[in-house]
């Protein structure tokens, strides 16, 4: 069986005050089994964005518009040890972006590039990741099936999203499940479970940092429909 990683977040309410603490609140969460509401589960790491230098959101908002991220992996709420760092080693606007992993100290753990769908006759997102000393992953973004049946779909998608939004229900979202292979194998999977979705580790040589990395960038690539974690204020 292999482990489960997913992003817990904390999205403040309306009038709701950052904690006065100055903690980070959200948690990359690692269980050997699958989320359920029941159990707890504790920790593995806490990403927090990390704003360009002498800027602020604004600042961040302007740069991840061309592909950037910056992230911190804490391995604690106040910042004591860092647990991984993810930058952007190249993007380009509407092209490829690669990001790479960091360990506490600085050594490269992995390179992770995203290339965007509807280039170079894909369809669909690819994402790369190539662990330091392992074997290179590739998955593609959403089943073949389920993206020819949101195009099929696709002119009645905005009225779908009115009424999601006037009803009160889920906005329709594009296909996301993702699952890396190597060599054929499936290494990682990124599945819908119960309404969080979460990455499937399913060998033994994948580094929880590198898998974590990839959570937090994944997050950060909603799509339009979705939210992503790194353009909270908080």
């Amino acid at each position: 069986m292999g482990r489960f990683l997913w992003l817990s977040e904390h999205t403040l309410s309306k009038g709701e005050q950052p904690p006065q603490d100055g903690r980070v609140t959200r948690q990359i969460r690692i269980s050997d089994t699958a989320p359920q509401p029941d159990r707890a589960f504790g920790p593995l790491a806490f990403p927090e964005r990390r704003d360009p230098p002498g800027g602020g959101p604004k600042a961040y908002r302007t740069a991840r518009k061309d592909g950037t991220r910056a992230f911190t992996l804490w391995t604690d709420h106040y910042r004591q040890q860092v647990f991984a760092h993810v930058v952007t080693k190249s993007a380009v606007k509407g092209g490829p972006a690669t990001y790479e992993v960091l360990g506490a100290a600085g050594e490269p753990l992995a390179l992770i590039t995203r290339d965007p769908a509807m280039r170079r006759g894909r369809v669909r997102t690819r994402w790369t990741v190539q662990q330091a000393g392992a074997p290179t992953a590739v998955g593609l973004k959403g089943r073949a099936f389920w993206w020819f049946v949101w195009w099929l779909i696709s002119p009645i998608q905005l009225a779908i999203a009115i009424g999601s939004i006037i009803g009160g229900g889920d906005i329709a979202r594009t296909p996301r499940r993702t699952k890396w292979r190597t060599d054929g194998r499936v290494v990682l999977d990124f599945q819908n479970d119960a309404g969080n979705f979460v990455l499937e580790v399913l060998a033994d040589w994948w580094d929880d940092r590198v898998t974590a990395a990839l959570v937090a960038l994944l997050g950060s690539h909603d799509s339009w429909l979705g939210n992503a974690w790194d353009l909270a204020d908080d």
